[in-house]
């Protein structure tokens, strides 16, 4: 076996390595864990591409492209668990963006976390949670994933409230934490519903693996007591799981709040690590969810799929809308990633792996630029992030208006030159074609146009205009959130290069990645399937390709064209004005503005109810529980005291007066033998004399 398979187990370990190594320091050693953290995964990033040519090359001679290196880990009875990882395109491929956007994020938080008293315990988190979603990707087994799956869960809880000493960070994280683990407690039972079927949770292993052929056929065959095929109800209960990380419908509460941490934190999440997790769990697991009972295991729209394809679809609609009415840049740019993790999940429903992959590699690219891009204006502008006190950022901040511009465009689907445009139109493409049903094409289609209009919204109140900063100095309840220690002048000014050129790399890489997924050269889906790429131009004109991408240039330009029409026409003159689209539909905007009030019912239904349930708890614990334990205590105390009393006043006594009774006897029978012999002689005179009288007596009756 060739050594980056045998030993890819390196790529998170570095990481790790350097997050122990930085938990040891002090905190005063604010270079060493920035070099460990970036020098761990710059090495991760080289070994990620050794695996990737490696992949390329097995992938190129047409062998088996997925790799696995298994071992035993525990033993029970005679049967051992084993767990393993694995080298295939798909993992080849995580790999070097998670490890390429994560070093780039790294460098840039060395600029944006500067001033922070807590650096090296930043960098320590960061390295773990990197670590910790490499593991979810080389794994070969569904058990190792989870265990990394919920190491994500815990690093992302301490870095959304890094900054603990603010109430609404140390909420933000406790609600990420307690929303996901509902989906993780699906995806548990899942597993091990899943290993009882199955007998194992290697994916691949010879023939074995519960994601081969013998083990998907066995789940189709078995059926539940609702007629379900094991197969459908264990895909559902792992894509629950997938619901809560990747904050789709509706679990996706917890995500936009999530931007209680600090920016790169946002950046980490929102488009290369956590929320990536559950798309791509879900497509690592693809042949269990498109497991069906008939003769080939080809793609079918299966129930799973199709569950799938549905959160999917009303996701990406419904975090637009949101979107739409949102005033934080942060908040946004989070509803934004809801809103595209659900094209990511329509693409996996309706198309496959490739084309839902393929926007989840673009989207963490122009996202990852975003947010980073976010935090540049919010350090330039001296911790502000409403954009409604912003404006005119675009003559102070050339660099970052340039590169946020990109993401922008990547990120709307502005046609042909960035890489959003071909990501998006292979989803909406696949939908076009999907067999069940139009609606989800439809609705896609809407949240295109939606994309478009709320960042060209955001474009026009952060960078052009006039500047309207120092309108925050009249409004008291304006504050900082990112670092609130700092003073808040009124000037912008650009960020540092340490910021600035993983911003421009970024870019590129936004506007370039594009092209390795187009109908004319789809080198990304020919890699991930195993076969060679080749090009042809006539791919565009094959299976209605063409008018679908005319119809999403239209609908991107309705977009654009709408927001300029909105908020470019006329200037924004004043933060405390009412938004344009308010002034037109100031009920739609205020519902969109409360995010259609799902936190409220929530309140009110479910964490109203656990509330409720909870005081019942305590009331029984209190009243029913503890007056038994009460009831128990005092029936063992009564008869501790009658056995006291019997010992003491029973008992004791007679034990006492029986003792005194032997010790009288002993004092009598110790005069009788003192050892003098004269006494003896006397006695047996006297015995003699009794015994005479006796005989006498008895003679004379």
């Amino acid at each position: 076996m060739i050594w980056i398979v045998r030993n890819l187990w390196l790529i998170p370990a570095l990481p790790a390595l350097a997050a122990g190594l930085s938990a040891l320091a002090k905190q005063r050693n604010r270079r060493f864990a920035a070099s460990l953290a970036i020098g761990s995964m710059g090495l991760s990033f080289l070994l990620s591409l050794f695996a990737f040519a490696h992949a390329l090359h097995v992938s190129g001679q047409g062998k088996q492209v997925i790799q696995v290196f298994n071992f035993p880990w525990l033993q029970y009875g005679g049967e051992w668990l084993k767990l393993g990882w694995m080298l295939d395109p798909l993992t080849s491929v995580m790999l070097v963006m998670v490890t390429f956007v994560g070093l780039l994020i790294f460098i840039y938080s060395t600029g944006y976390m500067a001033h922070d008293e807590n650096f090296t315990r930043f960098f320590c988190f960061l390295s773990l949670f990197a670590a910790a979603m490499l593991g979810v990707v080389i794994s070969n087994s569904l058990l190792l994933l989870f265990m990394c799956w919920e190491l994500v869960g815990l690093t992302s809880y301490l870095l959304i409230g890094f900054w603990y000493h603010k109430p609404a960070a140390a909420a933000a994280a406790k609600k990420a934490f307690i929303t996901t683990r509902i989906g993780d407690l699906a995806f548990l039972i899942g597993m091990v519903w899943l290993y009882s079927q199955a007998g194992t949770l290697l994916f691949y292993d010879q023939g074995t693996g519960c994601l081969e052929r013998s083990a998907l056929m066995g789940l189709v065959a078995q059926t539940t007591c609702i007629g379900m095929a094991a197969s459908t109800g264990i895909a559902l209960l792992i894509f629950a799981g997938a619901v809560g990380k990747s904050g789709q419908v509706p679990l996706h509460v917890w995500l936009p709040d999530a931007m209680e941490g600090p920016t790169p934190v946002s950046a980490l999440i929102h488009a290369a690590t956590m929320v990536a997790a559950g798309v791509f769990l879900i497509a690592r697991v693809y042949p269990l969810m498109a497991a069906h009972g008939g003769t080939s295991l080809a793609i079918s729209s299966t129930t799973a799929l199709q569950v799938v394809t549905w959160i999917g679809a009303i996701t990406a609609v419904f975090a637009a809308l949101i979107a739409v009415a949102q005033d934080d840049i942060k908040r946004i740019l989070a509803y934004s990633t809801v809103s595209q993790l659900g094209y990511m999940m329509m693409g996996l429903g309706v198309g496959g792996v490739a084309v839902g992959m393929f926007h989840l590699i673009t989207h963490a690219f122009f996202k990852s630029l975003l947010f980073l891009g976010a935090g540049s204006v919010i350090h330039g502008c001296h911790e502000e992030q409403d954009i409604r006190r912003m404006g005119g950022l675009k003559k102070f901040m050339p660099i970052t208006f340039a590169t946020y511009a990109t993401g922008m465009l990547a990120l709307s689907g502005f046609p042909l030159f960035f890489s959003g445009f071909w990501s998006k139109d292979a989803i909406l493409h696949a939908a076009q074609i999907w067999t069940i049903s139009r609606v989800p094409f439809y609705l896609g289609t809407l949240g295109a146009l939606l994309t478009a209009f709320y960042m060209t919204r955001q474009i026009y109140y952060v960078f052009l205009g006039e500047s309207r900063l120092s309108d925050r100095h009249n409004m008291p309840h304006t504050k900082a959130v990112d670092h609130p220690e700092h003073s808040a002048p009124a000037t912008p000014h650009e960020s540092p290069v340490s910021m600035t050129v993983p911003l421009m790399i970024l870019a590129g890489c936004a506007i370039l990645l594009g092209f390795i997924g187009t109908p004319a050269w789809p080198w990304f889906d020919s890699f991930l399937s195993g076969q060679q790429a080749t090009f042809n131009i006539t791919g565009f004109l094959e299976g209605g390709i063409l008018p679908v991408m005319l119809s999403s240039t239209v609908i991107v330009f309705v977009g654009l064209g709408l927001g300029w029409w909105l908020y470019g026409r006329k200037p924004i003159a004043s933060a405390d004005g009412p938004d344009a689209l308010e002034q037109l539909q100031p009920q739609v905007f205020h519902l969109l503005r409360n995010k259609f009030y799902v936190d409220e019912f929530y309140q009110a239904t479910f964490i109203r109810c656990n509330t409720w349930l909870s005081h019942l708890s305590d009331w029984f614990d209190r009243r029913i529980w503890n007056g038994a334990v009460w009831t128990v205590s005092y029936v063992v105390l009564g008869l501790s005291w009658l056995a006291r009393s019997t010992d003491n006043y029973l008992v004791n006594p007679g034990f006492d007066e029986g003792c005194h009774t032997v010790t009288v006897g002993a004092k009598f029978l110790v005069r009788l033998q003192n050892g003098r012999t004269q006494n003896y002689l006397r006695l047996v005179g006297i015995a003699f004399a009794v015994l005479v009288v006796f005989l006498i007596w008895s003679g004379v009756r």
